[in-house]
């Protein structure tokens, strides 16, 4: 470890700020007083009485079931400095988490006390030692009592070093079935250094943070605040009230969140109006996915502070990328400078490639874990010659910048063409009806994939899918417009607020509509039904049926429209598809083009990525 990294390990963290600033503020929460750093080094040390006693020995595994919050924040900090702490999803099904549970081995499981329900069922069901967790609710935030059955220890007198595993996190799972990422402290206290310098953090400094701590950004962020000797607090269950209710009681100076969370906060922030004019806020992190350029924009109008973006996995201990603070440069839609590891861009046979030019993102450093736990296989595919290779697609600028196009296993291979689906996320959610947009892959016989998305729009606002398709038409190259468009009111998320692309093609599928046969009810309805049957390779079509809906693509339909500009002798612009997708509106725009004087259409252009340069 560097020597400008200055503890090696939670515990000799914890008591550094404790001996320095026993009084100042570790643990906040509305309505309940600060737990101190001098009352959460004694709590600690309690605690780790308590788990030797309950028999949890310095390298035994302790699952936490508990929800966020102040008493899941000390615990997670009070038994990762006594043993391993592996903080799990109370919220997800019973199914979830026996596998999780069978999966890590561990010893010993803490529930809140009188909850738990299938899942401690369960633990008693495999044989694990069950420790309830009794809150302390007229104490200082985060107090809380352990109460089990004892058991001797083995281990009572070993203590936990730099080299010890203090967190064992599990993977989002959004592209495959999650792992488990084993974090030793030393690696935890790198990171967190790292990214107290990039984000400036100091003792001063108070965190309201919405992320769980079941994941990496949650617990990075958590190891963060704890490094420079700030406070964090830490939302239970978010809502914008809660979050509000949090900003007026903790008032924090920066808050970090997923663009899902921003986007909530962002909507219901006019009705409290009063707590935004008072905010000290001076930075935003948001962070675990894209953030788009349009809602970042709309963030920093609202509460007066620059958005920094970051880039973090749990295999590297959280945070591998951030963009500067004012008034360094930040570039809208980048995720910034490598923090404390070593980055390159490599093609398919691991050779780096030019700047500008796209690849997979791999990083190496004393902060990226040796492997996942237990899981050989994984490790083969991902750590490969002391590269731990991210699964992520992006580019360096010419100033080292990064930024992340996608998922790998999110790319839509549309007949060859890789389609990042950010670039459609991004081109859609310009739309002023879109709220939120999410690009899919689905199957097509012919081209093997083709573009979907599936939006939510803004309350009050209508838009049909043509309507989309012939906004994204006008901003992205032709391949890469959605060809279906489902819109939802809400969009899936995982447990950790990301969007959960998998899953879409399916629920697309299910909403395909089945639109009754109508035959043509003039000549020209029945002359473009006739092309379409042709191209299409279909029995016959309806005057109301979708072209895309019935798999039309773009090459189908430049020459749908090249046949029907020979017959009808109309100019049909490239978009015209888009705008009138079935034979019935396609032929009445057919007449108005054949009753207005020729025009010739302006050339689409594919919408190039936005890249702005911003100062605060």
């Amino acid at each position: 470890m560097q020597a400008d990294v200055p503890y090696r390990c939670l515990p000799d963290l914890l008591a550094a700020w404790s001996a320095r600033a026993p009084e100042a503020p570790a643990i906040l929460a509305p309505g309940r007083a600060p737990l101190t750093y001098g009352a959460l080094v004694r709590h600690a040390q309690e605690t780790g009485r308590a788990l030797r006693r309950f028999g949890v020995g310095a390298h035994d595994r302790v699952a936490l079931i508990v929800a966020n919050g102040p008493d899941l924040a000390t615990a997670v900090l009070e038994v990762a400095a006594h043993a391993i702490v592996a903080p799990l999803n109370p919220d997800l099904p019973a199914s979830d988490l026996a596998v999780a549970l069978e999966g890590l081995r561990a010893r010993t499981v803490i529930f809140p006390v009188g909850q738990g329900g299938e899942a401690r069922a369960l633990a008693h069901a495999l044989g694990l030692a069950i420790l309830d967790l009794v809150p302390l609710g007229d104490g200082a935030a985060g107090l809380f009592a352990l109460q089990g059955k004892p058991r001797s220890c083995a281990a009572a007198e070993a203590r936990v070093g730099s080299d010890d595993i203090a967190v064992l996190l599990h993977t989002s799972g959004t592209t495959s079935r999650p792992k488990r990422v084993p974090i030793t402290h030393g690696q935890l206290c790198r990171v967190a250094y790292a990214t107290t310098t990039a984000l400036g953090v100091t003792a001063a400094d108070r965190c309201l943070a919405v992320p769980g701590l079941f994941h990496s950004h949650g617990v990075g962020t958590l190891a963060t605040c704890v490094m420079a000797g700030s406070s964090i607090a830490c939302l239970e269950h978010f809502s914008a009230g809660t979050f509000f209710q949090a900003m007026a009681a903790c008032e924090p100076t920066w808050y970090t969140a997923v663009p899902t969370i921003h986007h909530a906060i962002l909507g219901d922030a006019a009705a409290y109006a009063d707590t935004v004019a008072r905010s000290r806020l001076r930075l935003i992190r948001t962070a675990s996915m894209a953030c788009p350029p349009s809602l970042i924009r709309a963030i920093e109008a609202t509460f007066q502070a620059p958005v920094i973006e970051t880039l973090g996995m749990a295999e590297t201990a959280s945070q591998i990328a951030s963009n500067p603070l004012p008034p360094g440069i930040r570039k809208l839609g980048s995720v910034g400078l490598p923090n404390a590891l070593e980055l390159r861009i490599v093609d398919e046979v691991g050779a780096v490639v030019p700047s500008g030019t796209p690849g997979e993102i791999i990083v190496r450093g004393a902060g990226v874990v040796r492997g996942y736990d237990d899981d050989p296989e994984a490790d083969r595919r991902a750590f490969v010659g002391g590269w731990f290779h991210t699964g992520d697609q992006g580019y360096l600028d010419a100033d080292g910048y990064l930024y992340v196009t996608g998922r790998l296993k999110e790319l839509i291979n549309r007949g060859g063409a890789k389609i990042a689906p950010r670039e459609v996320d991004e081109a859609l959610m310009e739309h002023p009806a879109v709220a939120q947009a999410v690009a899919f892959a689905v199957p097509h016989t012919r081209l093997g994939e083709e573009v979907a998305a599936a939006v939510v729009l803004r309350p009050g606002t209508t838009a049909t899918e043509p309507e989309i398709r012939q906004y994204a038409a006008m901003r992205l190259a032709d391949f890469k417009v959605p060809r279906r468009v489902l819109v939802l009111d809400t969009l899936p998320m995982g447990p950790t607020g990301k969007i959960q692309r998998s899953g879409l093609a399916q629920r697309l599928a299910a909403a395909s509509p089945t639109t009754e046969y109508t035959a043509p009810r003039t000549e020209a309805e029945a002359a473009l039904a006739e092309v379409w049957a042709h191209v299409l390779d279909v029995p016959r079509v309806g005057i109301h049926d979708d072209f895309f809906h019935l798999g039309g693509d773009s090459l189908q339909a430049a020459r749908v429209l090249a046949h029907a500009s020979e017959i009808f002798r109309a100019p049909l612009p490239p978009e015209s598809l888009f705008a009138a997708p079935t034979v019935a509106e396609l032929a009445r725009l057919i007449d108005a083009a054949r009753a207005a004087p020729a025009v010739s259409p302006e050339p689409l252009t594919a919408a190039t990525d936005e890249r702005e340069d911003i100062a605060f």
